[in-house]
């Protein structure tokens, strides 16, 4: 029996209309091309506003990339004062990424949430949030510089995790790009890796039977490792063993297992 490969949901951008242009929705190429080369079939999900077609739409996903954003939650809807330095991205953006994170988590799907994305489903799950790291946490290392677009960090991993199997063994710098962070974890959540500084640069689910991984780096970017391959291939398996019987091996430990 051939495994088919799975169809993946990947929430898109929004920005809305401007003087100079219509609305748009897209999404990096780097999600769809490392969605495509792990083994999966990417679908844009567009910020729909009819729960009605977007049940319809989910009902033929087997996994969810929440993606980033170059652009903040907004921290009103965590019951929060807005910092300087926040800049909120637009509503219909948030509300559509919180409805299909909301169905993914109700569904047990498969979710990698990435960036901003992990910031919100860690929310959803009642976790709370550092709305500016530099302030709330003075003696962080700089995750985010203006001027520097190849800003990198070492990744403590905890042994043991999920992460820690993904990667292996040596060690693992990532990109760098945010001022939010996760500050409490859900207590669905365990931690996978932080910063030397503490911060907390990934999480994985408690539950075993369900692969929910949260990265504040971006492993779809140019400015990713190679290793970073291996988060979507990790995914990729589980939105499989999602869609397909108990006795039929995931796509990617097909092809290992065969070399």
């Amino acid at each position: 029996m051939s495994i088919q490969k799975p169809m993946v949901g990947i929430t898109g951008d929004f920005r809305p209309e401007r003087y100079n242009g219509a609305a748009l929705t897209w999404f990096n190429t780097g999600y769809y091309d490392s969605v495509t080369a792990a083994g999966g079939i990417p679908m844009l999900l567009p910020p729909l506003e009819n729960d009605d077609d977007l049940n319809r739409l989910m009902e033929n996903v087997t996994g969810v990339v929440v993606s980033g954003c170059n652009l903040d939650l907004d921290p009103t809807r965590l019951k929060m004062h807005i910092h300087p330095s926040v800049k909120v991205m637009p509503k219909r953006r948030e509300d559509f990424d919180r409805r299909v994170a909301e169905m993914a988590i109700k569904r047990r799907l498969p979710i990698l949430a990435i960036g901003s994305g992990m910031q919100l489903v860690n929310a959803l799950c009642g976790g709370t949030l550092y709305q500016h790291i530099p302030e709330e946490v003075p003696r962080a290392l700089h995750h985010r510089d203006p001027v520097e677009q190849n800003l990198r960090h070492v990744l403590e991993i905890v042994p043991g995790t999920r992460l820690d199997a993904i990667y292996g063994p040596g060690e693992v710098r990532v990109n760098s790009a945010h001022h939010m962070a996760v500050k409490d974890l859900s207590s669905r959540f365990r931690v996978s890796a932080t910063c030397p500084d503490g911060i907390i640069e990934a999480y994985e689910s408690v539950e075993d039977d369900w692969f929910c991984l949260g990265v504040q780096w971006h492993p779809e970017s140019n400015t990713a490792s190679a290793l970073d391959l291996q988060i979507f291939e990790a995914f990729i398996d589980a939105a499989v063993r999602e869609a397909a019987p108990a006795d039929i091996l995931p796509m990617n430990d097909m092809f290992r297992r065969a070399a």
